[in-house]
């Protein structure tokens, strides 16, 4: 597929269990072990028993979305041209409303390299392991709901994730207890859903807005984190002051149908540059996601 870039993708802080490994990614998707790799002629994936079933794959990974209209629907302006010339064939992936949830809790004030062990050790601790081929590491599904509300906030902060611990642990148990029904919010409108992610403790506007636009698919969700607000501030407000409210009402009208893409790839956009102009000096660094 010409129009995916898979490293892209992955890597690009919207998830964060894929490392690339000798040219293969592998990761967990619907709670089986796999590995993925970009070529000529589009994904090449193994699993590690065998499987005909790439629905659950092609989910995940949205390859059925056409991209040309997507990026079309984005506002004709210099920034958006330059994003969307430097990370062509990124695209959005439909992740699973509690390990979406739960990650993004996690990546409160964290480095994305953190939030990365965080979840791996989370996903060692209290997820069950999975099939893996011989010769490559060992793996673990993303641990249940009830499984996390079960654990002591100890054990949780034994996964060095702070003060999140609580959060995390809260959460579960209020989806355990039937409190909020991450299921249902796929018929809620946008705002209802995000009504229900902000009874959370630890989700704010920014985590609601990841989860519904990374694991519900709601384009109205235009996440703002620290990367974002720089893109804003930086490429279509240069040498002005403006408010929080301004952006947001700014945010809200101008990237069109298609917002949380076109959030994504200025995310992206000023990720990358940032690296590419200062590699030297971001060497050991890696920047906050959310």
């Amino acid at each position: 597929m010409r129009d995916y870039d898979l490293a892209a993708t992955l890597a690009c802080g919207q998830a964060f269990r894929w490392r690339e490994r000798a040219g293969w990614w592998p990761g967990v998707i619907a709670g089986r072990w796999v590995q993925l790799r970009q070529s000529e002629e589009g994904i090449v994936f193994q699993t590690a028993t065998p499987s005909s079933d790439a629905a659950p794959l092609r989910h995940y990974l949205q390859t059925e979305i056409d991209l040309a209209p997507v990026l079309s629907s984005f506002p004709d302006d210099e920034p958006m041209r330059a994003a969307t010339t430097a990370c062509r064939g990124l695209r959005l992936l439909r992740q699973e409303p509690w390990e979406s949830l739960a990650s993004f809790i996690l990546s409160s004030t964290k480095q994305i390299v953190q939030i990365q062990q965080i979840v791996a050790l989370l996903c060692e601790r209290f997820g069950a392991p999975l099939i893996v081929p011989p010769g490559h590491e060992p793996s673990f599904a993303f641990p249940s709901v009830e499984r996390i509300a079960a654990c002591t906030e100890q054990e949780l902060r034994d996964c060095k994730m702070g003060f999140r611990a609580p959060n995390l642990l809260r959460t579960a148990k209020m989806i355990a207890a039937g409190e909020v029904d991450l299921a249902r919010l796929h018929s809620f409108s946008v705002e209802e859903a995000r009504a229900e992610l902000l009874k959370f403790p630890g989700v704010g506007n920014k985590i609601a807005n990841c989860v519904l636009l990374f694991a519900y698919g709601f384009q109205q969700a235009f996440p703002v984190d620290v990367w974002v607000m720089k893109a804003l501030r930086e490429l279509y407000f240069p040498k002005r002051r403006v408010s929080e409210k301004r952006i947001a009402r700014f945010t809200a009208t101008h990237f069109g149908p298609n917002a949380g893409y076109a959030q994504q790839y200025l995310f992206h956009y000023m990720r990358t540059r940032a690296v590419g102009r200062n590699t030297a000096a971001s060497s050991g660094r890696e920047e906050k996601r959310r």
